[in-house]
């Protein structure tokens, strides 16, 4: 079930960021061949974290306790996030051709609001089923939304300018590296409790 939800959640989030839907437009087939490819790694991905006990103490890429299988599920679905973020840029560049600056603002920051809209409101208590959101789980597509609605700033500047913002987000990310935030993690113990009272219940 979780699969087929992921499979068609990813279909409706391709529909809102991609102009490229519209059948009248002529569609490239090597983009949705590389937008399907990545939606069914993203569900499998999903279905791992949601259903493997595992996946809430422990880390899929972690060789000390990681078994084959586990770990290439979760390695190449590495790849998707970049995938994602670099389809909704080749969309933008796409409907922005054909389309004037204000347009094209206009389409970035309505999809990007409403991309973080769903972040938030949908899959956090689709993930954690706390009604209260005392959690806010910021991943993927609030960070396609929020690039959305910096994007349509950016498209106001001269390309060479965005050559070097380019080349300084891809080229010095690493440099942020050391910069950490302390927080209270998930342990072992508390994953076991939650177990038991999820087992109880049921």
């Amino acid at each position: 079930m979780h699969l087929l939800f992921a499979s068609g959640f990813h279909i409706l989030v391709d529909s809102i960021f991609s102009p490229l839907s519209d059948l009248r437009i002529n569609r490239i087939e090597s983009i949705d061949l590389l937008r399907g490819v990545v939606m069914v790694l993203m569900a499998l991905d999903h279905c791992r974290s949601y259903f493997h006990y595992g996946a809430f103490v422990y880390d899929p890429v972690n060789l000390t306790t990681t078994t084959p299988i586990l770990f290439l599920t979760r390695f190449v679905t590495h790849f998707c996030a970049p995938v994602f973020v670099f389809l909704a840029g080749t969309s933008a560049y796409r409907y922005g051709s054909k389309k004037s600056k204000p347009a094209l603002c206009k389409f970035l920051v309505s999809r990007g609001l409403w991309l973080v809209f769903i972040e938030v409101a949908i899959m956090t208590l689709v993930w954690f089923f706390d009604i209260r959101y005392s959690f806010i789980n910021l991943q993927v597509l609030w960070a396609i939304g929020f690039s959305m609605i910096v994007l349509a700033v950016l498209i106001h500047l001269w390309w060479k300018v965005l050559l070097v913002i380019g080349v300084l987000i891809v080229a010095g990310h690493n440099l942020l590296d050391g910069i950490t935030v302390e927080g209270k993690s998930f342990t072992a113990d508390e994953a076991a409790s939650t177990r038991c009272i999820c087992s109880s219940r049921s």
